[in-house]
């Protein structure tokens, strides 16, 4: 018998692809929900924008609501 496959765990810190992934939407609908504050802010980490993977997730089981803030940093 054969090892069960399973999705590769993601990293804590999820670029803007791998958030688009989860949430089955592009890259630019993922800064358009960011910068309308309806989704967890990313976090700017010198020239890079990252999401933190345990805040989307916990957004994504609470249903998506809407959040506080705007733009991106």
């Amino acid at each position: 018998m054969g090892k069960p496959t399973t999705a590769p765990e993601l990293p804590r810190l999820l670029d803007v692809e791998q958030v688009a992934g989860m949430l089955g939407v592009s890259s630019r609908q993922v800064y358009r929900l960011a910068d309308g504050g309806r989704m967890p802010r990313p976090l700017k980490i010198g020239g890079s924008v990252r999401w933190d993977r345990q805040a989307v997730e916990k957004w994504i089981a609470a249903g998506c609501p809407q959040e506080h803030g705007g733009k991106r940093p």
